[in-house]
């Protein structure tokens, strides 16, 4: 399949007042491994002529998340001059579902994901102005970095949030987990939720649930998944478990992690309590152009905290693309790269 069989009828990009799909984007299918109708979009800045594009920010959500709940910080990158392309991982978003219910958040193979993602660069790489950024969160960060250690040569750099390297395991520990999902998966119950527990997104509240010290922004994601309930996700199957467990084990690999040779910044949540964030610090550390900043008192989602946590991670974007294309090289405004950074304390790195 060429590129230009890659693509079909646009994809639809939910909005609600308040998170509307910024201007200058497009939803497109794409297929994925095996065939998997999967969705993308891609935005141009409406600010800039046609050409004038900084380059292009390739954008992977995390486990649960589609396109829509990045609309703001989409914004902030086309605010700068870049072109965006954000997609939704298999299983999720307007993806195609691995299972009849839809509400199961399932995976089989690392490899599938990987491919998946190979054949997205593969299908907008005409489109996508150069160089790349890679922008990743949790989930999305791993497969990132998964990409990048198996060989994936289109990026100039990359900004990892939260890299779902070692996720935490509560009370239980890692030797149990893992048991416990080779005997499930052993016994033909992949797709079964962990624990029994589906974890239902729409009985989910603020005061226990959210990732962010940010309500405004949390309740903003509410809306539009009670808008478009295709978009849930409810809690892992253990098939989900044994993909991350067995892609953050592959990640931290010291020999992988010495393949990766563009600078990637891991902008790292202190207050997680998703990711281990001491394994995040190990892994930077051992990448050849790795840089670590950890945003103090932000919560799991640091895309999403509030502004003056957020701001970590725009200026440490902002540090990558002016490494990666100075903006004395753009035909760009250099006032748009700061409108919507909040002044904040520095981070510890």
């Amino acid at each position: 399949m060429n590129r230009a069989q890659a693509f079909a009828a646009n994809a639809p990009l939910m909005g609600v007042p308040g998170a509307a799909p910024p201007p200058g984007g497009r939803g497109d299918w794409f297929r994925g491994a095996g065939g998997m109708r999967l969705r993308a979009a891609f935005w141009t800045p409406t600010h800039l002529a046609q050409g004038q594009a900084r380059g292009t920010v390739v954008l992977s959500p995390g486990r649960t998340e589609p396109i829509e709940k990045y609309y703001e910080v989409i914004g902030n990158f086309l605010a700068r001059g870049w072109c965006v392309l954000a997609h939704d991982w298999r299983g999720q978003g307007l993806s195609a579902r691995l299972l009849p219910d839809r509400l199961k958040g399932h995976a089989r193979a690392v490899e599938e994901f990987l491919d998946d993602y190979g054949r997205l660069l593969t299908a907008f790489e005409d489109r996508a102005p150069k160089p790349w950024i890679m922008v990743g969160h949790s989930m999305g960060a791993c497969l990132n970095l998964l990409s990048l250690e198996a060989g994936e040569d289109r990026f100039a750099g990359a900004v990892l949030s939260s890299p779902m390297l070692r996720i935490k395991t509560g009370k239980r520990s890692m030797w149990s987990v893992k048991l416990a999902v080779r005997w499930n998966i052993r016994h033909g119950l992949a797709g079964d939720y962990v624990l029994g527990d589906p974890d239902d997104p729409f009985d989910h509240n603020f005061e226990e649930d959210a990732l962010t010290s940010d309500r405004a922004r949390y309740e903003a994601w509410r809306q539009q998944l009670f808008a478009c309930p295709h978009l849930g996700i409810g809690g892992p199957t253990y098939g989900w478990l044994a993909f991350a467990l067995d892609a953050g084990e592959r990640a931290l690999k010291p020999k992988a992690l010495k393949q990766v040779r563009i600078p990637v910044a891991i902008v790292q949540a202190d207050a997680d309590d998703v990711v281990w964030k001491q394994t995040n610090r190990w892994a930077a550390r051992r990448l050849p152009r790795g840089r670590y900043v950890e945003v103090l008192r932000a919560k799991h989602e640091v895309i999403m905290e509030a502004d003056e946590m957020r701001a970590d991670f725009l200026r440490e974007f902002d540090a990558m693309a002016d490494m990666v294309a100075p903006l004395a090289d753009a035909a760009h405004d250099p006032s748009a790269r700061t409108e919507d950074v909040t002044a904040a304390t520095p981070s510890v790195a």
